[in-house]
């Protein structure tokens, strides 16, 4: 098809669905950890990085699977059945009505969910890590040697296609998240936001399959990698074995395996060590660089996410750097290295990579200061061996709130409410209630890092009061509000906001906190009373708050609320996530594509995989970094670790630029060709001695 092997076009799709799969779960992953497996912030990013480390650990296996036994067909095949599995399974462990026999909207087996979850995740870290070295490798089979024009445009195609499906599942995954869907209770539709990568998984595996009698099928030839640590092993063990004075030293510890390995694969194996040494430092950027599917995403849940007629899901923020990337790279290339070269600035890629780290430490500096604006929004709430209360005045008149055993007095004016006030739970045993000469006693028994808000109101002769635990302990998630109702009413009110029943509420009783999505308008607030019905409209509410409204009463049908805001809303923007991430890809622009340019510069051609191997490591140990820092858990203040990764990679990068400063850049060709030439002069010798012997012969 012009010129193309018609294989690689079934190759470039099953590579598109296989992105959209495996980014469209990672999009939703740390908030499916947060909120439906309810785990806290540092636990849930422990084991995102656990499973990124895990994906970028597995393609070493998936190389010496393809190139030693089963071969790139195979291996793909047979990976891909593993990793659609893995979909699935993580699909079903995510659906709340598997286990929700009680129908309250909470897994009554969240052990359940767990393990499915988990075993879903090994088996697709298994799959997209064991394949990811195979497919490009594979496309690259079908061509002759002498398309080396289309294999190129065909590279091309293909981390197009890589772009394409991860650009649009983080769209789109996001946005299924965000619905609510189920049997019996409606939730966070993560089995839709798990179950479409999961069949784009299976559409990949039968577009990859359906090609099978075209593809160009290249039989196992030994994987490389493991031919460079057997050379390293031997030359160990044989220096360890003749590590006495009376063995006379070698020029490199690697000659030490010239007694098994020709001189050819020690001198390429020389080259690739010591580009590997170089890596060394790199696994900090990359812990930096994939905070941003954790860490930075749970920074946005905390973010208002209103852009105009839009309103952007926490994870969608994700999409700013495929973008800044398709914008970058051209200005990168065409016009900022220009510039620097006409400047006369030797820009050689170690400079460039360790521009890049400064640029990404740079850019957790700027999430820092987000995160301390951020954090001014945050409630406090109480410690171990502290209660909050607050105090809500629903009466038309003045009253006094005196907290025993003499704590303090606290003035309420009429329809007011304090903040959320802070004592020692073992101290605070009761209070008293004073409003127009009338005084009330109200017994406290408190808990331990609980907050509570006391509803009272002065009625011709007596006070009603109602003690009523708030049990929330967090924000909630992006474009949400946790949302109440006080009844101030002297009969029964059914209320309903939108489609959402807050049931029946008696005098001065309150509902639970409902999650109400933020409404394209406003939300329609409906009461039914004994004799009539009314309703309104909201006032405009802020997203990510937590309210108490009070139903007042009802003039002409329409019904008199106040609201009384529990937990401040969400007002620092989304937008100001987009200056680190600008930060950030413009560090992976310089850093990324400068690095696997200088690795493939500088290592023999047989030898490409291995340095690929080892880009892949340091990625996979960069999560293993975060993991550790997040398990550790030291810092109270997410700001203050922000800091402390900025200012650990600028130390790396000092280092970089040091290590940098003494490496010679070497021509592998020359190296190659030197070998070569040798190996030609060595056979012409050997040819003429043959021809001699024989002549010599022929004359006896």
């Amino acid at each position: 098809c012009s010129g193309f092997p018609l294989s690689i076009f079934f190759i470039v799709i099953n590579e598109f669905c296989e992105r959209f799969s495996y980014y469209g779960m990672k999009a939703v992953l740390i908030l499916y950890f947060k909120y439906f497996l309810d785990w806290e912030d540092n636990f849930s990013t422990a084991i995102y990085h656990t499973f990124v480390a895990l994906c970028y650990l597995t393609p070493i296996l998936g190389a010496i699977l393809a190139d030693s036994w089963l071969g790139k067909f195979k291996t793909i095949v047979y990976l891909s059945i593993v990793y659609t599995i893995g979909q699935a399974v993580l699909s079903v462990g995510s659906i709340n009505d598997l286990t929700d026999h009680n129908r309250d909207g909470s897994p009554d087996n969240i052990s359940l969910h767990i393990a499915l979850s988990m075993i879903g995740l090994i088996l697709i870290a298994l799959g997209t890590g064991g394949i990811k070295p195979c497919v490009s490798a594979f496309g690259g089979d079908q061509f002759e040697d002498d398309q080396e024009e289309q294999r190129s445009t065909f590279f091309s195609l293909f981390y197009l296609s890589i772009n394409s499906g991860s650009l649009l599942s983080t769209i789109v995954t996001p946005n299924l998240r965000a619905k609510e869907c189920g049997i019996h209770t409606k939730q966070r539709c993560y089995p839709l936001a798990f179950g479409v990568p999961a069949v784009l998984m299976a559409v990949a595996l039968v577009v990859f399959l359906i090609g099978n009698k075209m593809y160009k099928k290249v039989k196992p030839q030994g994987n490389v990698i493991l031919q460079v640590s057997k050379c390293v092993g031997f030359a160990i063990k044989n220096r360890f074995w003749h590590r006495s004075k009376e063995f006379p030293k070698r020029e490199h510890w690697l000659d030490w395996a010239s007694e098994k390995y020709d001189k050819q694969l020690i001198a390429q194996t020389k080259m690739v060590l010591k580009v590997l040494f170089l890596y060394i430092p790199l696994p900090m950027f990359w812990a930096l660089f994939d905070q941003q599917g954790s860490r930075w995403t749970l920074q946005a849940t905390a973010m208002n996410g209103k852009f105009g007629v839009l309103s952007i899901e926490p994870d969608q923020m994700q999409i700013v750097n495929p973008i800044l990337i398709v914008i970058m790279v051209p200005v990168v290339d065409y016009l900022v290295y220009p510039l620097i070269k006409k400047c006369k600035i030797n820009f050689t890629p170690l400079k460039k990579m360790t521009v890049g780290m400064f640029l990404a430490s740079m850019a957790f500096v700027a999430a820092a200061l987000v995160q301390v604006q951020i954090d001014k929004t945050y409630p406090v709430f109480p410690a171990a061996g502290q209660t909050q209360i607050r105090l809500m005045n629903l009466g038309v008149t003045p009253a006094t709130v005196q907290f025993q055993p003499q704590l303090q007095s606290v003035d309420v004016g009429p329809n007011e409410t304090t903040g959320y006030m802070t004592f020692e739970t073992s101290k605070l045993k009761s209070l008293n209630i004073i409003s127009e000469s009338v005084n009330k006693t109200q017994p406290l028994e408190l808990l331990e890092r609980q907050r509570y808000t006391l509803a009272f109101k002065w009625h011709l002769i007596d006070i009603s009061s109602n003690l009523v635990l708030d049990n929330v302990t967090s924000k909630p998630e992006g474009r949400e509000n946790f949302i109440r109702f006080i009844n101030n009413y002297p009969f029964n009110v059914n209320v309903t906001v939108d489609d959402i029943p807050f049931g029946v509420l008696s005098p001065l009783s309150v509902s639970n906190y409902s999650i109400v999505p933020e409404p394209l308008v406003s939300l329609y607030i409906s009461a039914s009373m004994p004799l009539y019905s009314c309703s309104t409209s909201s006032r405009k509410l802020g997203v990510g708050g937590a309210y108490t409204i009070s139903v007042d009463g009802c003039t002409d049908y329409k019904l008199n609320l106040t609201y009384f805001e529990d937990i401040a809303p969400s007002t620092v923007h989304m937008a100001w996530q987009i200056p680190q991430y600008f930060l950030l890809t413009c560090g992976e622009v310089v850093f990324s594509v400068t690095g696997l340019e200088f690795s493939y510069s500088q290592a023999p051609s047989n030898m490409k995989s291995v340095l690929q191997a080892g880009w892949l490591l340091t990625v996979a140990v960069g999560n293993i970094i975060v993991l550790i820092v997040a398990g550790a858990a030291t810092l109270d203040k997410q700001w203050a670790e922000y800091v402390l990764f900025a200012a650990l990679l600028l130390v790396v990068c000092i280092i970089f630029a040091i290590m940098a400063s003494f490496y010679t850049y070497v021509d592998p060709n020359e190296i190659e060709a030197q070998f070569s030439g040798e190996e030609k002069e060595k056979d012409k010798k050997d040819q003429d001695g043959i021809e001699k012997e024989a002549e010599a012969d022929s004359r006896m």
